[in-house]
């Protein structure tokens, strides 16, 4: 008998340009010269073509060059558990290491990777996306590459990896040529899943294409018959051999073994008995020989196919119902049947497994073979089996989605407990099969509605048509559980907002709300109400709303998180508004008098967000950039790094942007745009990456550039229905008046009027569109332009911001008649030289500098924009500059480093808060003001940030 260890090192025929291949990889990657590095390997082929041999002899001769090998196996039973494969490839690199030792080990990853591989136990909280998970696996196997190179990585059976492994490895998989590891799959062409397309057309440095492995020729049939028979092997023998298992080279390996156990001689005479012999090996046929060996032997493989791969004897034996003994004696008959492989290493370097099939095409076979009532059955006990066995809900969920609904509170508790473990470990998709399954089961009526929201939950980022109508379905329950009522509330409002339909969000919290006797449940509701409304930006109550939320806010002390988020919403109401920075800044404090986390567990990051971004439209960006910091930590330590990431990334970009740090700003952009490609197109956050990386390149002089974005995104109508800021039909309009399609910029910037002024959103700092319409429409309608510009003043001083007021005085200087201009850009210069906003400043410096044709006003213009990186506006000035006969200045000092000169400017400043402000720029309180992120009014705060942030 031939045994798995002995079969996998004999003799391969027809594979010689496959195995140079090989080598010539793992010589790639084991040389010490410049070519070498990682590489990408893939073969293909239908089953029994001989790639489970191939890639066990690549494992030998890996080990044979001292590298690490991490190896894996799809298994068609074992589909839906998740990441089965990425536990088969880590897990026994980290065997026997302590709990500290992981810790230390994975670093702020522990929490997030952990339970998706088996390490730990999820932790309370919200888990993380799965985009967060896949990148905390990426670091995971990049660490793991590079601390034990040359690593060569071999995925046997892909197609039937689970799809949260596969997915994964697909995106891994063009990193290994950047890296110590030689990267291996091989499966069936036609088994091959949709989010594993990537496979099939992986680069690499040993091959541009997958490898397909081609049936053996006559030739190769013959040479195996005679060196498992004998040389004296007739020549009629072997073509009869070759012709009935058409080269297959398991077959051809099954049959000599048959043949050799029947004592047959490999004649001419005897070839005509070879088609019988290939037909058991087979279909009908496996299963006779299989029937042959006895009932309980039938019954031990059948739970074995059940079972899977890697099956313990003991959980074999108990959904068998056999006895210790008994499964020994079957599992002995198996292996001499060569249905069954030996249980054992694999290897002398490899570790050992339990028991598996000699081919997958046998537990297949011996799998559809098993009367559909009993295979059912025996699910069932395998369920059992596992979780009594220690190996817990998620291991029986797999077994438990075979079976049919019994009515069984046992199985819906175990799949609602694995869909948990499932969703906190970051597979949703997972946790929805199981909780569908639960919910057919079917649970009690007390718990339907329970199961129904959970339902709800691990569909949220996958189906979200599918999740409103699970949590629909759940209210509609007959339960008397008002927090669990509260909780499907919350989320259904939550997954209309996400899905656009913000109206259908508020009008279900508005049902809720009338209906909840319960004053902080009711409130708590309000808050989320209140929140959504915020960012509809088609919502017709705004007024109306807006004086509730004043009138309920100002009489809460902040006592718990939900008045905390009633008041951040005053503050944003407040902003929008145009309410004095007064009274902004005063609701955003008492909201950040204590911790405000952006990740908990049952809320949004919504609200802590618009906490942030006041400071920024009140001209304490650095305090936002603070907040963002702490958040954006947040979001990372949670693995949150899709939407939650990108939003952060791009709102920085926008803080940035406002502070006149316009590189950075377009690096922070490109990120959050990045991130926003991988949830979607026309999705909030990508209207938000978008809008804010054109606002970004528009600043920098790039129209054509910023156009071409554009287009390519399908930046324009129809707008969302969420508020996006800056607002994504102003930014439009601005793009097509800097390309000079003025007609169409005015329409928009129109429509935008029609859209924010219903609603009293009329402060210019939050969205400047009467300052564009009044550049657009300046040409052909002066007095109205005049007449915008100067209510955007008013609108701007009203506020208070420096920044806001010095942006609408350069516009309305621009618009303005000739004789009125020079006052309106003094004040501008004066105003902005004492804010955070350097764009701005070196924008209203310019229009000054050119009005007056003055050359100290336009080399500060240029040294201005130059810390910035605006470079049309740089180029522009110079010209104009050099021009007059101006000498360009040397150097520019650096936007972000505060100097000594500065930091004592700025001490004085608050010092002297009491007298009145300078009349003329004080420069270097200036630069102090632009590079600590706040203005005059804000520096004793940002000094002492300042202070924190440099010990």
């Amino acid at each position: 008998m031939t045994d798995h260890r002995t079969r996998i090192r004999r003799t391969m025929v027809e594979r010689d340009a496959e195995l140079a291949i090989v080598d010539e990889a793992l010589d790639q990657l084991t040389g010490p010269g410049p070519d070498a590095g990682g590489a990408l390997l893939a073969f293909s082929g239908p089953a029994g073509l001989g790639k489970t041999t191939l890639l066990a002899e690549l494992r030998r001769r890996a080990h044979a060059r001292s590298c690490t090998v991490l190896a894996a196996r799809g298994g068609e039973q074992e589909q839906s558990q998740p990441f089965h494969v990425a536990r088969q490839l880590i897990q026994p690199q980290l065997a026997g290491t302590s709990e500290q030792e992981l810790r230390a080990a994975l670093g702020s990853w522990y929490a997030i990777v952990g339970p998706a591989l088996g390490l730990c136990a999820p932790e309370q909280g919200a888990p993380p996306d799965p985009q967060g998970l896949r990148d905390g696996l990426d670091w995971v196997l990049t660490h793991l590459v590079v601390k034990r190179a040359p690593v060569v990585l071999v995925l046997d059976d892909a197609h039937w990896a689970d799809p949260e492994s596969l997915g994964w490895l697909a995106a891994f998989a063009p990193r290994a040529e950047h890296l110590p590891l030689l990267l291996v799959v091989a499966y069936r062409p036609d088994e091959l899943p949709a989010h594993a397309e990537a496979f099939r057309t992986l680069p690499g440095r040993a091959g541009q294409a997958p490898l397909p492995l081609a049936p053996l020729t006559p030739a190769a049939v013959a040479a195996l018959v005679r060196e498992a028979l004998g040389e004296h092997a007739d020549d009629a023998f072997c073509q009869e051999a070759w012709a009935v298992t058409t080269g297959n080279p398991f077959e051809a390996v099954e049959l000599t073994a048959k043949v050799r156990g029947r004592g047959l001689r490999p004649v001419e005479e005897n070839a005509p008995q070879l088609a019988d012999l290939a037909a058991a090996q087979r279909g009908s046929g496996l299963v006779a020989r299989l029937e042959r060996l006895g009932p309980s032997t039938v019954r031990f493989a059948w739970a074995c196919a059940v079972l899977g791969t890697a099956i313990p004897q003991d959980i074999a034996a108990r959904v068998a119902a056999l006895g210790a003994e008994e499964a020994v004696a079957a599992t002995t008959r198996l292996r001499d049947a060569r249905i069954l492989s030996a249980a054992g290493p694999a290897s002398d370097h490899e570790p050992e497994t339990g028991l598996e099939f000699v081919h997958p095409l046998i537990a297949t076979a011996i799998y559809r073979a098993i009367p559909d009532a009993l295979r059912v059955a025996l699910h069932g006990k395998a369920a059992a089996a596992v979780v009594d066995a220690g190996l817990g809900a998620s291991a029986a969920a797999r077994h438990l989605l075979e079976t049919h609904p019994e009515n069984d509170p046992w199985v819906v508790r175990t799949l609602r407990e694995a869909a948990a473990e499932n969703l906190r470990a970051g597979a949703p998709e997972a946790a929805r099969r199981q909780l569908a399954r639960a919910l057919r089961e079917p649970p009690d009526f007390d718990e339907r509605a329970a199961v129904l929201y959970e339902l709800g939950c691990a569909s949220l980022l996958t189906e979200p048509a599918n999740t409103v109508n699970h949590l629909r379905a759940a209210l509609a329950e007959p339960f008397d559980d008002p927090a669990l009522r509260q909780g499907i509330v919350i989320r259904l409002a939550q997954v209309l907002a996400h899905s656009d339909r913000l109206a259908e969000a508020s009008a279900s919290l508005a049902r809720e709300i009338a209906r909840t006797p319960d004053v902080r449940a009711r409130l708590r509701l309000q808050s989320e109400q209140f929140m959504w409304d915020a960012f509809n930006a088609a919502e017709t109550d705004s007024p109306a709303r807006s004086r509730r939320l004043t009138r309920l806010a100002d009489r809460l002390t902040g006592r718990d998180l939900t008045e905390r988020y009633v008041i951040a919403l005053r503050a944003w109401d407040a902003c929008l508004w145009g309410e004095p920075v007064d009274v902004v800044l005063h609701h955003a404090g008492r909201v950040l008098e204590q911790p405000f986390s952006w990740a908990h567990e049952d809320r949004g990051f919504e609200v802590p967000v618009l906490a942030a971004m006041v400071h920024m439209y009140a001209d304490r960006p650095g305090r936002a950039e603070e907040l963002f910091e702490a958040g954006t930590a947040e979001f990372e330590r949670q693995g949150w790094r899709g939407a939650h990431l990108s939003f952060a990334y791009s709102l920085r970009a926008y803080i940035r942007y406002r502070r006149g740090r316009l590189v950075e700003a377009e690096e922070l952009a490109r990120s959050g745009l990045r991130l926003a490609e991988r949830v979607g197109r026309r999705t909030p956050v990508h209207w938000y990456a978008i809008a804010i990386l054109l606002t970004t390149l528009l600043a920098r002089g790039r129209v054509d550039e910023a156009w071409e974005l554009a287009q390519e995104h399908e930046f324009g109508a129809p707008f969302p229905a969420a508020v996006v800021f800056p607002d994504s039909q102003t930014v439009h309009a601005e793009l097509l008046l800097a390309r000079g399609e003025v007609r169409a910029a005015v329409a928009e910037l129109e429509a935008v009027d029609r859209r924010l002024t219903p609603r009293g959103i009329q402060n210019p700092a939050w969205c400047p569109w009467q300052l564009h319409l009044a550049r657009a429409v300046a040409a052909d309608d002066p007095q109205r332009a005049r007449a915008l510009a100067a209510d955007a003043v008013r609108r701007a001083r009203a506020f208070g911001a420096p920044s806001a007021i010095g942006q609408a005085l350069r516009v309305a200087a621009e618009v303005a008649a000739p004789q009125d201009r020079t006052a309106l850009l003094r004040e501008a210069v004066t105003l902005l030289s004492a804010s955070p906003a350097g764009y701005e400043l070196a924008r209203a410096l310019a229009a000054l500098g050119y009005g007056l044709r003055d050359a100290d006003l336009l080399t500060a213009a240029v040294v201005t924009a130059r810390e910035c990186g605006a470079d049309g506006l740089v180029e522009e000035a110079t010209e104009t500059l050099t021009g007059m006969g101006g000498a360009l200045p040397s150097r520019t000092p650096r936007a972000d480093w505060v100097t000594e000169e500065e930091i004592r400017a700025a001490d004085l400043a608050v010092r002297s808060a009491e007298q009145p402000e300078p009349a003329s720029p004080d420069w270097v309180l200036s630069a102090a003001c632009r590079k600590l992120g706040t203005d005059r009014s804000g520096l004793r705060a940002a000094l002492e940030a300042f202070a924190r942030s440099s010990t």
